[in-house]
C-alpha cells in the first residue's frame, strides 16, 4: 500500500526499534539507494532525533570531535553512510558505555561489517545489525510481481513512472556504484574491469563459482577475481550461497553458488529492457529462480542458508534449519513442476522434515507426504520457519 507516494516498511521499522531497545547501537545495513535514509527519516519523525549525513562536509566538520558533539545529545542519533567515517566507531564505544546514556545510535551503512573494518570488534556487545533489502513481495501492491521481478526492488527503480525511467535509473546506479561508491571504500579497481566482471557474473547467475574459469576469461589470477567477488558480496550486490556438506559417502559440491541479489540490476547487466525480452532470454529460468530465492530469504531471514549438491546430480536449491529441523526449498520456473529423483535424494540424504517446490503458478497442493508445491505468491506460509 502506497502512503504519500512511498511504501511503508513496517517490518524493518519494528526490527530497528526492537534492536535499539536491546542495544545502544543499531546498524542498518544494505546497498546504496535501497531506502535506508528514507526509513531512518520516517523513524525520526516519531522520535526526538538528530541526523548526521557523513557525505556532507558540514556534518563531517561538526563531528571533528565526536565525543564532545555527540556526548551532549539525547534521543535517537542517526549517522548516515557510517562507512565513510570508521574513526567514529571508537567514540561510539565510549559513548555507548556511559552509564544512563540518554541516547541511542542508529548507523546507516552501504557496506557490510566485513568491509567496514573493525566495526564488529570495536562495538562488540553494544551493537545489533538489521539488513535492509529492496522491496519484496510482502511490501508491494497485489498483482505487481512481474514488475518487481523485471525492475528489481530498489525503490526508485520499482516506483519509476515508466520502464524507460526504471532502466535509466538502474544504469545510472551501476555507473555511480562503480565510479564513486567503490573508490569511496578505499578500493582501487578500474570501473571498466569491475563492470566486465559483474556482467560475466550476471551470465553465470545461479551457477557454481569457478574462479579459475572466470580468471582465464578475464586474464586475471584466481586471487584477483576472488577479491572482486568479495567486494560485490560485501556491498550487497552479490549473494554467495554456501554449500552444505553431509557425511553420506557421496562426492559433494564444495564451491558456492553465485546470485546477483537484485533482479533489476541482473536484467540491466544482461541488456534485458522489458518483459518481452526477459521472457525470450536464455537466462529466463535462472533469473526467476534467483528472484524467488531472494524473496524466500527476505521473508524467512534464516541465520544461515545453504544449497546442497552432489557430483552425481542430486541437489537442493535452499537448505534451512529451524527449530532443530531441516527444511528444503526448490525453485522451478514451470507451470507444472515435476517431483524428481533429486528431490527424493535430498529428502533421504539430508533427512528433511519437509520440502517445498516454489513455482510461478496459482495453486498449492501436496505432491508427496513431505513435498508441497507452493506458488511464489503464497510463500508467506514459510514465515513460520523464522
Amino acid at each position: 500500500m502506497l502512503i504519500n507516494g512511498m511504501i511503508p516498511r513496517n517490518r524493518y521499522t519494528k526490527a530497528i526499534i526492537t534492536a535499539l531497545r536491546r542495544s545502544p547501537v543499531c546498524a542498518l545495513l544494505g546497498p546504496r539507494q535501497c531506502g535506508k535514509t528514507t526509513l531512518a527519516r520516517m523513524l525520526a519523525q516519531s522520535h526526538a532525533a538528530h541526523y548526521f549525513d557523513l557525505e556532507s562536509e558540514a556534518d563531517r566538520r561538526r563531528l571533528q570531535n565526536p565525543e564532545l558533539m555527540l556526548g551532549v545529545l539525547s534521543g535517537l542519533i542517526i549517522l548516515d553512510e557510517i562507512q565513510l567515517a570508521p574513526e567514529l566507531f571508537k567514540a561510539l564505544r565510549v559513548l555507548a558505555d556511559r552509564r544512563d546514556n540518554p541516547a541511542r545510535y542508529l548507523l546507516l551503512g552501504s557496506a557490510s561489517p566485513q568491509i567496514v573494518k573493525g566495526v564488529s570488534e570495536t562495538l562488540a556487545g553494544r551493537i545489533e545489525f538489521v539488513d535492509l533489502a529492496g522491496f519484496d513481495l510482502s511490501e508491494i501492491p497485489a498483482g505487481q510481481t512481474e514488475r518487481l521481478w523485471l525492475r528489481g526492488g530498489f525503490p526508485r527503480s520499482f516506483l519509476a513512472a515508466s520502464e524507460a525511467d526504471s532502466l535509466a535509473w538502474r544504469e545510472g546506479f551501476i555507473r555511480t556504484f562503480l565510479e564513486r561508491d567503490i573508490p569511496q571504500l578505499g578500493i582501487s579497481i578500474p570501473a571498466a574491469a569491475m563492470r566486465r566482471f559483474w556482467t560475466m557474473l550476471a551470465h553465470l547467475h545461479g551457477q557454481t563459482w569457478n574462479a579459475s574459469e572466470l580468471g582465464r576469461s578475464m586474464g586475471l589470477t584466481d586471487k584477483t577475481v576472488r577479491a572482486y567477488l568479495d567486494i560485490l558480496t560485501g556491498t550487497y550486490m552479490v549473494r554467495q550461497l554456501q554449500p552444505w556438506h553431509e557425511n553420506i559417502g557421496k562426492r559433494q559440491v564444495k564451491a558456492p553458488r553465485i546470485f546477483l541479489r537484485d533482479s533489476g540490476l541482473l536484467h540491466r547487466l544482461l541488456n534485458i529492457d522489458d518483459l518481452a525480452a526477459l521472457l525470450g532470454h536464455p537466462r529466463l529460468g535462472a533469473s526467476w529462480e534467483g528472484f524467488a530465492l531472494e524473496q524466500v530469504l527476505n521473508l524467512v531471514r534464516p541465520e544461515q542458508a545453504w544449497f546442497w549438491a552432489t557430483h552425481a546430480g542430486a541437489e537442493l536449491d535452499l537448505l534451512i534449519f529451524a527449530g532443530g529441523k531441516r527444511y528444503g526449498v526448490e525453485f522451478k520456473f514451470s507451470e507444472a513442476p515435476k517431483i524428481t529423483r533429486s528431490m527424493h535424494s535430498a529428502l533421504a540424504d539430508l533427512d528433511l522434515s519437509h520440502l517445498w517446490v516454489v513455482y510461478p503458478g496459482a495453486h498449492s497442493y501436496p505432491a508427496h507426504e513431505k513435498i508441497t508445491v507452493l506458488p511464489l505468491a503464497a510463500i508467506e506460509s514459510l514465515s513460520d520457519l523464522r
